[in-house]
């Protein structure tokens, strides 16, 4: 009997969760992704600021499908680093820069890019943070910036190395200006004491509040938290320029800087197709209740890709829903085998916990919202839970008692980032490729 083919694009969240809980289906299941490696992503921000190694959010694919696989005789999932370049639904292809391989069934999971929104310059001069050489590269700017200032004799250009700027009041924005303060006080301050009081920090949010996906009073005390923590907070203020020395507020404010941080917006990072698929806001793909694309019944979208409603509201795209949708898909993709009905998505909000930094958090439970050293600790929590691998949860966590008792961060080397360039890669003959069986 011929086994069924699935293919999964995206090894995020809900990509891994997807082959996981399609292990014991029957199927043969391949997951695809550029690197050889699971990004943490929501520590990505502790890496810029020098308080987690790289490696420490960062685990390898394969051990993790190999620990999915260990009570089966035969593995059934299996693993391709490789870049999709493109999806053909009537061949039922995925073409990538080693082979093309086909599918019976396919769960698209390719998360989401930075959205610089139109603002000239942003996508130029700015920084994100969705990989990790990106991190390590703004890592490499902020102490930069410090080596090159306790070297400078003009006051205002001193003044621009030491200010830094944050676009955008969302979670990671809030979460990268507190664990900012956190390193001010902690190595930089015995590092550098003649720049501390010249530094500068600064947020910009285009809404009146910041964590606007949070209850108002939860925001409010997020503001004031960062105000007392030394942060300058910008409500209702848009970014209209970024260059390299500075930015252009549209309130015509121009803030000399030589460090923008942008964590203003996420769009849909879509792999090219050769039909047209609906689309919503944000570039993500329109689904079905079931996550099935509008128009291919065996082809699923999860997680930052998918437009879904939940109660009649859109889901945000945190790691929770794509947890949650890699579950439902894998069980409907079994459905589909066996010529039953499919259910639809319904997401279970267990709530929601943002950190501020310096032993403060904001979180929302059911119908009650809390503040503090309680939310910071849950934060915590939740996320040395979420984290992959018992290594780098303990890492991870010996590392935050270091960095909250002593006060000190080690991670403090200013490294060159190498980024791979596909045309340097080997490329292989492009084929049919033979993952699977032809049979049982």
């Amino acid at each position: 009997m011929k086994s069924r083919r699935v293919v999964i694009v995206g090894a995020g969240f809900g990509g891994l969760q997807a082959a996981q809980s399609l292990t014991d289906s029957g199927a043969d299941v391949l997951l695809i992704d550029r690197n050889n490696y699971h990004t943490f992503v929501p520590l990505l921000y502790q890496v810029a600021t020098g308080q987690l190694e790289p490696e420490y959010i960062a685990y390898p694919i394969r051990t993790i499908l190999r620990r999915f696989s260990f009570l089966q005789n035969k593995p059934n999932v299996q693993f391709l680093m490789a870049e999709v370049e493109q999806i053909d639904f009537s061949a039922q292809t995925v073409e990538t820069d080693r082979c093309v391989i086909i599918y019976d069934f396919l769960v698209l999971a390719t998360g989401s890019r930075t959205q610089f929104l139109g603002v000239p310059g942003a996508s130029e001069y700015a920084f994100s943070m969705r990989t990790l050489e990106e991190a390590i590269a703004l890592r490499n700017q902020i102490f930069s910036c410090f080596e090159q200032a306790i070297q400078e004799s003009d006051s205002s250009r001193r003044q621009q190395l030491l200010t830094f700027t944050i676009v955008g009041g969302g979670p990671t924005g809030v979460e990268m200006a507190g664990a900012f303060v956190e390193m001010l006080r902690g190595h930089l301050r015995r590092d550098y004491p003649t720049l501390l009081k010249q530094v500068r920090l600064i947020l910009v949010q285009s809404s009146d509040r910041l964590l606007s996906d949070l209850p108002k009073k939860l925001g409010a005390y997020t503001c004031k938290r960062l105000h007392q923590l030394g942060v300058e907070v910008y409500l209702q203020t848009r970014v209209s320029l970024v260059t390299s020395e500075s930015v252009h507020l549209q309130n015509h404010e121009v803030i000399p800087t030589a460090t923008v941080i942008w964590t203003a917006g996420l769009e849909a990072n879509s792999p090219p197709t050769s039909q047209e698929v609906s689309l919503a806001k944000k570039g993500k793909l329109l689904v079905h209740p079931t996550l099935q694309l509008l128009e291919q019944p065996n082809v699923y979208a999860i997680g930052d890709l998918a437009y879904i409603e939940n109660n009649g509201k859109a889901l945000t795209g945190v790691a929770p829903e794509a947890l949650q949708q890699g579950v439902a898909v894998a069980g409907n993709i079994q459905r589909q085998f066996r010529g039953k009905s499919l259910k639809p998505f319904s997401y279970f909000n267990k709530g929601r916990l943002a950190i501020i930094g310096c032993y403060s958090g904001v979180g929302k439970i059911g119908a009650f919202a809390f503040t503090g050293c309680l939310a910071w600790l849950m934060w915590l929590g939740v996320h040395l839970a979420y984290l992959p691998g018992y290594r780098s949860r303990l890492l991870v966590l010996l590392t935050w008692l270091h960095t909250y008792l002593l006060g000190d961060r080690s991670v403090r080397l200013i490294l060159s980032v190498k980024y791979i360039n596909s045309q340097n890669r080997q490329v292989l003959p492009k084929e049919k490729l033979h993952f699977f069986p032809e049979s049982r």
